[in-house]
């Protein structure tokens, strides 16, 4: 059974830091592209960057210069720095595969920017 849990998120003030964390347990990780997704109230869930087997990494443009994903295939889990931090960032982070699988989406850590 696939379980993914993130964590990390909290309140923060406009160009503040936070760093992301994703843990995913019954894959084999390693394998796995992977990506951070957010969705915003009244927005689509967005993919905002992704980082392939090899190390790869790309960027929304939104976020790029501002974000870094890492992985750490040891400990199954994908990391989100974020640095500079904006009020449009607010919303819950997931993560998942990419191409997403539908039941490898977790609970999501909530992210909020105060301006």
């Amino acid at each position: 059974q696939v379980q993914v849990v993130e964590s990390g998120g909290g309140l923060v003030q406009t160009g503040g830091s936070l760093r992301l964390s994703c843990a995913a347990s019954g894959i084999i990780f390693s394998l796995f592209a992977m990506g951070w997704y957010r969705q915003a109230p009244g927005k689509q869930r967005e993919l905002v960057a992704d980082i392939t087997t090899g190390g790869r990494t790309n960027y929304a443009d939104s976020v790029k210069g501002r974000f870094t994903i890492s992985r750490d295939n040891a400990k199954n889990t994908v990391y989100l720095q974020m640095d500079s931090l904006k009020p449009e960032d607010t919303a819950v982070y997931y993560c998942n595969s990419k191409p997403v699988r539908a039941g490898y989406w977790g609970q999501g850590t909530q992210v909020t920017v105060s301006s």
